[in-house]
């Protein structure tokens, strides 16, 4: 073909180059476990990520720089096995914590082995289409992160590329983090009811992380997701309140709760998640019919191409032009097959497994196609996950395989495609750099299943960490349930006393499903509530120290809230600044006013798309989703494509709490501004430009802060700053937590604005 001929890549074909190196390899996968445990922190956060190939490739050129130079092609490969870890982690974030909600364990070993082989089956389904999409396409498929990265790795070649604005962001966000999420100088979330309209609230998380998040998405999609935020929690919320406020009994799906019991965020748990459910599986499907015609040009073309191309042998052909052999790519796929149907912690059956594959090379097409035309932001992996979960689930219906087996393995089933669809779509990337630059793509398909298996070990980590660190015992009182307790029952030391660990995956006499800690006598006493999925935001710590045990707050009156402990109810006492030793906090007060626990207010990891993967699990299989929000949802979703608004954004806005996307429209109309006073040039030097690299830096900084917090609880240091609150009620005040993010806010817009070489707004959906 004629563009074969004609095109020439910045390294000759016939150029031999150092490429693939022990230390390239090594470098691209500890970048890639950077990158793959902020994206983790970031799914579980917000269920979106971002690219990683360009950090990667920035820091890359000025790490080997400092280090004596490296060719173009190593810093290629860096870049290419890094970024498989954003592209794992996207995919195990976004599906497997839905097990937490069904009341199961998300073990290790699991996650291990989903990342491993999704993984592995995205990067084997891309191999046959390389050509079809990456070089007879060229000039018509842009894949722009694939182009933008070619360039930046151009120009550090020419020497006109540096990671400083990279690892400034990196340590700004993390100083951030540490002084607000450890240190406690500041809220992590401000927050205001507005007083003449019951019902209606506001709120944003003072996070670099989201903050970042908004420059690079841009300003049109986090207006889009700020609206959908503001539909929540300023108009359907206070709705709610309105008609409910006089009932005076509990509204399905709340089973206790009256409605003018309930604040804004348990009305948005108990109701409005649900409406935002329906609105993103919509939007994810209209994404993915929208996609339709691409998806079919991919497949005949991809198809076409494998069928009619008759290769000489490897060694005989151009080195651009070298994949892993054909051979080798059917045998990985029949082993895939096989190690998913033989795993028993999967315990999938033989036609599930033959259908991951399917799915796998029809999603992996489709994720190439639209990561090649509109980029990896807007590519729609959570509406393919839904469409598989879909008609996975409506097979094991037809057949009758509702029991909580087969949930979990509708839940696998979907969580390896989502992962092939998610790498299948990186590696579309990084192969359109290596075609750009001369690289030889079977050394970067081995390079990405190397990242595939280093990445994935820090992704389950990070996960089960950020999890455990996070996770309360929220003390519950079933006085007409008792628990069969199994032979093989865990056994679980919590504040003073042991406790056996069962599981309920089935609403059983008004116990909801979740995993709790039964007394000797099979009677409940506390919910495990998660750190991921969890909706308990206080941690109650034993206090026992001299200082607490002397402090007497004398009986509280019968009108103070309460509580509830397994010791029963008890009053809570707010300190405001320091008496008698003991620091400003909020307290638990037994019933002789000695104090007994510290309230510790904690933020869980929200996981929406994860949760709303459980939704459409126990929606189909178990008939108790509450149908007629989930309908609300989805005719919002119609009515937003209607008035000419993307759905998904939008829909991503009114499923998240308001308080996520408050910061990523802040950091979208701060992309807004810089691009307006700089007057950017566009091009895709936009995707390199300081105030996405800061950006980015903001986003690893502030994820590792979030991990940081994570083993302080887990190792129990997350005491060791209490008594350094000189701030006193300063520290909790919603107005002094904004004084830091306008800092941050400020400084992410002078770097933009001052230096910008190009600006051009990346406006995407989430995933």
């Amino acid at each position: 073909m004629e563009h074969q001929t004609t095109f020439k890549p910045y390294i000759s074909p016939k150029q031999s180059m150092t490429e693939m190196t022990v230390r390239g390899i090594v470098l691209g996968s500890a970048l890639g476990i950077l990158f793959a445990a902020s994206s983790v922190y970031l799914g579980l956060k917000v269920g979106l990520t971002v690219s990683a190939s360009i950090p990667i490739a920035v820091l890359s050129v000025t790490i080997f720089r400092a280090f004596g130079k490296a060719t173009i092609l190593e810093n290629n490969i860096v870049q290419t096995v890094g970024s498989a870890g954003e592209s794992i982690a996207a995919g195990v974030a976004f599906t497997l914590p839905s097990l937490l909600l069904m009341g199961q364990d998300l073990e290790l070993f699991r996650i291990l082995l989903v990342a491993l082989l999704g993984g592995t089956l995205g990067v084997l389904m891309m191999i046959p289409l390389r050509h079809g999409l990456i070089v007879e396409e060229h000039g018509k498929i842009t894949y722009p992160e694939g182009t933008a990265c070619a360039e930046v790795l151009i120009a550090g070649d020419k020497g006109g590329t540096s990671a400083k604005t990279v690892f400034l962001g990196g340590g700004i966000g993390f100083v951030f983090g540490f002084l607000n999420l450890i240190v406690r100088l500041w809220k992590e979330t401000s927050d205001w009811t507005i007083n003449f309209f019951k019902g209606a609230s506001i709120s944003a998380e003072v996070a670099p992380t989201m903050l970042g998040v908004g420059y690079i998405i841009g300003v049109k999609t986090a207006s889009n997701m700020m609206a959908g935020g503001c539909l929540a929690f300023i108009v359907i919320i206070p709705l709610i309140k309105a008609f409910g406020e006089g009932l005076t009994g509990a509204v399905f799906p709340e089973s206790t709760t009256l409605i003018k019991d309930m604040s804004p965020g348990a009305i948005r748990n108990a109701y409005v998640l649900y409406i935002g459910a329906g609105a993103v599986a919509t939007g994810g499907i209209i994404s993915l019919v929208r996609s339709i015609p691409s998806i079919i040009g991919a497949f005949k073309r991809g198809l076409g191409a494998l069928g009619s191309r008759q290769r000489a042998a490897q060694s005989t052909i151009l080195r651009t032009e070298r994949d892993i052999p054909m051979p080798y790519v059917l045998g990985g796929c029949i082993v895939l097959v096989a190690a998913i149907w033989a795993a028993p912690i999967l315990n999938i059956k033989f036609i599930p497994s033959v259908l991951i594959v399917v799915f796998g090379f029809f999603f992996v097409t489709v994720s190439s196609r639209i990561t090649g035309e509109i980029g990896s932001s807007s590519n729609p992996i959570s509406g393919m996950t839904v469409a598989t979960l879909l008609i996975t689930c409506l097979l094991f219906l037809v057949v009758d395989w509702t029991t909580i087996d087969y949930r979990v393995m509708a839940l696998t089933t979907a969580a390896i495609v989502c992962v092939a669809a998610s790498n299948g779509g990186t590696i579309s990337q990084d192969l359109k750099t290596g075609f750009l630059l001369g690289a030889t793509p079977s050394r970067q398909q081995i390079g990405i299943i190397i990242g595939v298996v280093t990445s994935s070990l820090a992704i389950g980590w990070t996960l089960l960490s950020l999890n455990q660190a996070m996770t309360t015992y929220s003390a519950r009182n079933y006085p007409h349930f008792t628990a069969t307790i199994p032979a093989d029952a865990s056994q679980v030391e919590y504040d003073g006393k042991t406790y056996r660990q069962i599981s309920i995956s089935e609403l059983t006499d008004s116990v909801p499903t979740g995993r709790y800690l039964v007394n000797n006598e099979g009677k409940i006493v506390y919910l495990i509530d998660p750190g991921v999925c969890g909706s308990d935001l206080w941690r109650a710590e034993r206090v026992n120290d001299t200082p607490y045990r002397s402090f007497q707050s004398g009986i509280l009156p019968d009108t103070t809230a309460t509580f509830l402990t397994a010791d029963g109810p008890q009053k809570i006492l707010t300190l405001n600044e320091e008496r008698t030793g003991v620091p400003a906090g909020t307290y638990l007060v037994d019933s002789t006013g000695a104090l007994s626990h510290r309230l510790v207010p904690i933020t869980k990891y929200d996981a929406p798309k994860a949760r709303l993967f459980s939704l459409i699990i126990d929606g189909i299989l178990t008939h108790k989703l509450p149908w007629a929000l989930v309908l609300i949802g989805i005719a919002l979703a119609l009515i937003m494509e209607l008035v000419g608004v993307s759905a998904l954004p939008f829909a991503v806005g009114l499923y998240l709490p308001i308080s996520t996307s408050t910061p990523i429209f802040i950091g979208g109309v701060v992309r807004w501004l810089a691009d307006r006073k700089s007057k950017s040039a566009g091009g895709t030097e936009a995707e390199f430009s300081p105030g996405v690299l800061l950006a980015s830096g903001l986003i690893a900084g502030g994820a590792i802060a979030g991990l940081t917090q994570a083993v302080f609880y887990i190792l129990g240091w997350n005491t060791i700053f209490d008594k350094s609150h000189w701030l006193g009620s300063w520290a909790e005040s919603d107005l002094w937590a904004l004084v830091p993010f306008a800092a941050l806010v400020a400084y992410l817009f002078y770097v933009a604005a001052k230096k910008n070489s190009g600006g051009t707004e990346v406006d995407g959906s989430a995933r």
